[in-house]
């Protein structure tokens, strides 16, 4: 066993010196100025314990005050003894020192045990054994005894080690924080300083002066009115008064505060973490004591916020059900990537169509409003509601700060490119919708066998890439082709045959083709009736889930368990699909032959203009389901890189430009990683937050208000009254009563019985599985042109979309009444209405 080891001894770990003995051996070796000493180990304190041992451990529990006592009692072995006077007497002739304690559950990242143990300065010759005694009984004193229990550190696992320094006579000393310990703020350096020895500060005796250096430069000062300092005398240390000029005379000048915050960042750098440094100045040379990660200290955070960016309206209708999660920062590249290729008008100049708020996707609305007042069309603005939802009575939507003129500049050139673009595409649609899933799994096989991560790197540019482009202006080309047809169609329809019948002979995309948001659901009835195998269905439709566009969250494919579970939900359906489809061909062709009556030379014409209609939807949506199957290509891109480089899901704090760089030897970017996980993290565990969101906007502080709306947020203050009764768009007829379902999410979907109404925020093909089980669906957001619409008209499910507050205003277990043909929802009973009126009857 040693007894004492150097300073700068390389065996001096936690387990040998303690805490602090470990920090200030490792200050040492890299060259930081730390005052000479030694280290008496914790085999030493082991030694001098080892015959009370048990009835210390005993006191703790029972009566920690007499625990002093019996350090007291028991002398230091003679060769104990020996070793640390031989260490002393080698530091010099009487050599004032600082004896220290040094836990081995001290100085760690999450727990710094700081003032639990004791330390002695101004301690000389006969007094050390005395005072390394006490420091060794500081370990049992009932604060330290409490701070292991409050954070969980067991008794018997922890020993003491000493560190012996010469003493500093300083005439100044303080802490620094190499990091904001109020904000958490990473570029910003806080320095403490007061007069004498540091105990005054670290003891909190003394108010000291506070400077913060940021960018090599003092950016805030000042200076306090120091009373107290703790100066050495022939016996010790004592407070005493501090002189009257000194009191309020700043300690630092501004140059010593900068040479102080570099000695931080040295040790920063040294420890990969914030700290806690404690230092002394003699004669203008500084020494540092004492280093410590910051504890506590509040994780770096990032703002992703383009609601900042000016007084606009967002939606997070359409496009953002589809993208209903907190973005990782890869997922958000991905996803700028995909709206620049997909929607050729975000790149207008001088327009922000999509943004980022809170890590959840939304589109501005302002943007289509003033574009369309600058060119003459707001009567075509019913069709944006079709798309993005209605917008409240009274709204008052904020347009763009743009000239007319700058309007037309700019949007007629791009819709004359866009018309050759997409005629372009439409001709190479088929070929592309015909080997796309095919393409897809080269790709991912492609992806699998890279070795390296400049491989990995080149094989994006040169094949990943440019087929998720193609996929991209594919989806463009198939919303684009058929003009307003999806909206007029209906709309003609309508009047000439009203909501029910219009809606029944609008159905039957899936007769002349599969409709691809009806993909997993008709697979999954193929899967179980033994058509088809597990794999053949997770090469089919394991791309689609409802979290398609997150490439950090598994897709259905890679995951048996999401298979299982639907497959057990299929069990529960109040009847197959097929049996709905049936039901609703049967409605379907009955609507047909009214028309034909009542209209008997139209019925050619209508049929084609429906086919045409039916054509339209089922490219769309094909092509949505190709475009994600390539997003299953960028998840295995990223979870690639991930293995490459040895880093795992970090790459998916990494914007796109940062982990090519990664994967051709740049790690610079990895330093933002902790903030950007911390960020999200923060974001994720907010709720979803409002469909409609007017000018800056607060994630963390609209959450934290008892009183938020998940309808709309208007930072005007001219708030939209909150509607008292549940209406919204008709999203698919009929009229059926039964029990409200509130569900958060597609995993909570076991919750829903069969005949059950699903109320809940939103949809999106994830969710198409739950659909045959349902009696009805009603959504906070939606359109009739949005996923739950389409599917429930298909299956003839009533539906009412875009309510903005079902969910707000509908309770599990409430019994409704779905209304699909007017989009209203009427509450029949109350859930503990209908509780209470159990209790009353006995049942």
């Amino acid at each position: 066993m040693r007894v004492v080891l150097p300073l700068d001894d390389a065996t001096a770990d936690l387990a040998t010196v303690g805490g602090k003995g470990a920090s200030l051996a490792r200050l040492t070796r890299a060259g930081l100025p730390v005052p000479g000493g030694f280290h008496i180990t914790t085999g030493a304190y082991r030694a001098f314990v080892a015959g009370f041992r048990e009835e210390i451990l005993r006191a703790a529990a029972d009566d920690p005050d007499r625990i002093a006592s019996l350090f007291a009692a028991h002398d230091l072995p003679g060769d104990l003894a020996a070793e640390i006077r031989a260490a002393y007497e080698a530091l010099g002739d009487d050599v004032p020192v600082a004896v220290r304690s040094s836990a081995t559950a001290e100085d760690l990242p999450d727990m710094s045990f700081a003032g639990q143990q004791d330390t002695y300065l101004n301690i000389r010759g006969d007094a050390l054994l005395d005072a390394v005694r006490r420091c060794w009984a500081s370990l049992w004193n009932p604060r330290a005894i409490a701070y292991r229990d409050q954070n969980g550190v067991p008794h018997e696992d922890v020993a003491l080690a000493v560190v012996v320094q010469e003493l500093v006579d300083a005439d100044a000393a303080g802490i620094m924080f190499t990091a904001d310990p109020v904000t958490g703020a990473r570029d910003r350096t806080v320095v403490n300083a007061s007069w004498g020895l540091g105990e005054a500060v670290v003891g909190g005796q003394v108010t000291p002066d506070t400077t913060v250096v940021s960018g090599g430069a003092v950016v805030e000062s000042h200076t306090s009115d120091k009373t107290v300092m703790t100066v050495r005398t022939g016996t010790g240390t004592e407070e005493r008064p501090v002189p009257g000029d000194l009191r309020t005379r700043p300690v630092l000048g501004d140059s010593e505060a900068v040479e102080l915050a570099g000695l931080g960042a040295r040790i920063q750098d040294l420890y990969g973490a914030p700290m806690d440094v404690e230092w002394a100045r003699r004669d203008g040379a500084f020494a540092i004591v004492q280093a410590r990660p910051i504890t506590g200290l509040k994780p770096p955070l990032e703002e992703w916020n383009d609601s900042l960016k000016g007084d606009y309206l967002w939606t997070g209708g359409n496009l953002g059900e589809a993208i209903p999660d907190v973005m990782t920062p890869i997922t958000w590249s991905f996803v700028r990537l995909f709206i620049n290729e997909a929607m050729y008008a975000s790149t207008l100049p001088g327009f922000d169509l999509v943004g980022n708020i809170g890590g959840r996707f939304y589109m501005n609305l302002s943007v289509t409003y003033t574009i369309a007042r600058a060119l003459g069309m707001q009567s075509r603005l019913g069709a944006v509601e079709q798309v993005f939802g209605r917008l409240p009575e009274g709204l008052e939507v904020p347009l763009a700060r743009v000239s007319r003129w700058e309007i037309i500049k700019g949007v007629l050139p791009m819709a004359v490119h866009l018309r050759r673009r997409v005629r372009t595409n439409i001709k190479g649609m088929s070929a592309f919708l015909a080997t796309s899933q095919r393409r897809c799994e080269e790709l991912r096989e492609r992806i699998a066998a890279t070795g390296s991560g400049p491989e990995l790197a080149g094989l994006w540019e040169a094949e990943v890439r440019p087929h998720l482009v193609t996929s991209c202006r594919m989806l463009e080309a198939a919303g684009r082709q058929g003009g307003t047809t999806l909206v007029l169609t209906r709309d003609r329809l309508r009047k000439m045959m009203g909501d029910v019948d219009a809606e029944a002979m609008l159905t039957g995309v899936n007769t002349d083709g599969e409709l691809a948001s009806m993909g997993p659901v008709m697979g999954l009835s193929r899967l179980a009736r033994g058509e088809i195998t597990r794999e053949e269905f997770a090469r089919a439709y394991g791309h689609r889930g409802p979290h398609e566009f997150e490439v950090s969250i598994p897709r259905p494919g890679e995951d048996p368990a999401w298979i299982d579970a639907q497959l057990a939900g299929l069990r529960d359906m109040r009847s197959d699909t097929e049996a709905l489809l049936a039901r609703q061909r049967a409605a379907r062709e009955e609507a047909w032959a009214r028309f034909a009556r009542r209209y008997p030379r139209k019925e050619a014409a209508m049929r084609a203009r429906v086919q045409r209609w039916n054509a339209v939807v089922r490219d769309r949506e094909s092509t949505r389901s190709e475009n994600m199957r390539a997003f299953w290509v960028l998840r295995a891109f990223t979870v690639r890189a991930g293995e490459l480089t040895g880093l795992g899901d970090e790459v998916f704090y990494l914007h796109l430009p940062e982990l090519l760089a990664l994967l051709r030897g740049d790690r610079s970017a990895l330093e933002k990683v902790p903030a950007r996980r911390a960020t999200y993290e923060r974001y994720a565990s907010l709720p979803p937050y409002p469909a409609l969101i007017v000018g800056h906007f607060d994630p963390v502080r609209w959450a934290a208000d008892p009183g938020r709306r998940a309808d709309i947020f208007d930072a005007r203050g001219a708030g939209v009254p909150v509607s008292d009764t549940v209406t919204g768009f008709p999203g698919a007829p009929g009229v059926v009563e039964g029990i409200a379902r509130v569900i958060s999410g597609p995993e909570d979907g076991d919750r829903l019985r069969p005949g059950e109404i699903l109320v809940t925020t939103l949809t999106n093909v994830g969710w198409t599985p739950m659909f045959p089980r349902a009696a009805a669906v009603v959504t906070d957001m939606g359109a009739p042109l949005s996923h739950a619409s389409i599917v429930a008209r298909e299956l003839g499910i009533p539906a009412v979309v875009g309510t903005g507050n079902a969910t707000m205003r509908l309770r599990d277990g409430d019994r409704i009444r779905v209304d699909g043909e007017r989009g209203t929802v009427e509450l029949l009973t109350a859930q503990d209405s209908a509780k209470s009126a159990a209790a009353e009857s006995g049942v």
